[in-house]
């Protein structure tokens, strides 16, 4: 039989300090959305990660672009409502996916997003991560070059 002290050394656990966040870089350009968001939501949490562990935030970074020119399958445009409630009276906002992609695209994505992602307290900080440009124009290219 194996001696019991080779088996203890092989497996690591895993630690906050030992994650390590790459950065991504994704173009919706034409895609749609929910055939997207659950690749974004992969990243976010690390699934495809050697060392992942569904109890640390071991996730990357994810840059979003072209937001603005997403697509949505079947009547999705004119039928799909997205609300937002004030909590006080009259307080309820409700808007078609077609306006609020001409209003403000990137709500569409991370809307999308953070319903795919666990309702944990992970949540926030995996959001966090996420960011959603309109256009091809972000701020985030210098550190895209360090991870390729």
């Amino acid at each position: 039989m194996f001696p019991m002290k080779e088996l203890t050394k092989s497996t690591k656990p895993v630690s906050e300090k030992s994650i390590e966040r790459a950065w991504h870089l994704i173009d919706v350009k034409g895609k749609i959305v929910g055939r997207v968001a659950p690749q974004i939501v992969s990243l976010l949490q690390g699934k495809g990660k050697v060392n992942f562990v569904s109890y640390l935030d071991s996730g990357d970074n994810v840059v979003v672009i072209n937001a603005s020119l997403v697509k949505f399958s079947g009547h999705k445009m004119l039928e799909k409502v997205y609300s937002n409630y004030s909590g006080y009276p009259d307080g309820l906002k409700k808007v078609t996916a077609g306006e609020l992609l001409r209003r403000n695209p990137c709500r569409i994505i991370k809307e999308a997003v953070s319903g795919m992602l666990p309702k944990n307290k992970l949540r926030d900080r995996r959001l966090a991560r996420l960011f959603v440009f309109p256009t091809e124009k972000h701020s985030y290219q210098h550190k895209l070059k360090k991870s390729d």
